[in-house]
């Protein structure tokens, strides 16, 4: 007779706060990854969360085969439906800003350590309906050859995510602006993204974290003083058909 296997723990096993809507997702990389490929991880996240919130009609890529389309398209706009060319249109400045955002993050990135990402969804910065924090403290950077592939990694994140199942029992949500906070050394030299000083994280609304880390040993924390927040320029505001 077989003995019975030890139950298996799933990676990105949600781990409950205090309060209900506190959640945490962990991913833990075997080995060190690379700015470029936090950057990446922290622009799929961002439009993954947009279209999880309904902020989005369709996932991220889906819209851009779409607005291709629309673009291509040699039906006259005098012609087109207004609901349908008014649809276009802010199809068309989302992507837009949500393109700037993911270049200017790109350039961040590679400029300076980014050990937190806010997602701040309706409301105001400081007081916004929900929050979500993609969080890199942990996450240990080497070179292209001492690290870990990009999208191994950006698969294991989705996959944490998809057993963790953390937006399924979030009741669905109108549009609402949604402002983007990184945290950045401080001389970074960045000339896009705006100083915010005096900016505090707000202490409630917080719905997900999603943890990433490293297994290498961890290196000396830089100091907290070193870092300030930072606000992205554009508000990104999503549409529905």
């Amino acid at each position: 007779m077989e003995k019975p296997q030890p139950n298996r723990r799933l990676p990105g096993v949600l781990r409950r706060g205090c309060s209900q809507g506190d959640d945490s997702v962990s991913v833990v990389f075997p080995g060190l990854v690379t700015r470029e490929s936090c950057s990446l991880f922290t622009c799929e996240l961002i439009k993954h969360i947009l279209h999880q919130r309904h902020q989005l009609p369709l996932p991220y890529e889906q819209l851009l085969v779409f607005a291709k389309r629309q673009q291509g398209s040699d039906e006259p706009v005098l012609r087109r439906p207004k609901v349908e060319d008014t649809v276009s249109r802010q199809c068309q400045q989302t992507l837009s800003n949500v393109e700037k955002l993911v270049s200017q993050l790109e350039t961040l990135f590679s400029i300076s350590s980014v050990p937190r990402v806010l997602l701040l969804m309706g409301g105001s910065p400081m007081n916004p309906r929900e929050l979500y924090e993609i969080n890199l403290e942990d996450v240990q950077l080497g070179n292209g050859e001492q690290s870990l592939r990009t999208r191994p990694c950006l698969r294991q994140i989705f996959r944490s995510l998809f057993f963790a199942d953390p937006f399924s029992e979030l009741r669905s949500t109108s549009l609402m602006a949604l402002v983007v906070m990184v945290q950045a050394h401080r001389d970074c030299g960045t000339d896009w993204f705006l100083p915010k000083l005096h900016f505090k994280v707000p202490n409630r609304r917080r719905i997900l974290t999603v943890r990433l880390s490293c297994s290498e040993q961890q290196s000396l924390p830089a100091s907290a003083e070193d870092y300030i927040w930072f606000q992205a320029p554009v508000t990104l505001k999503g549409f529905q058909n």
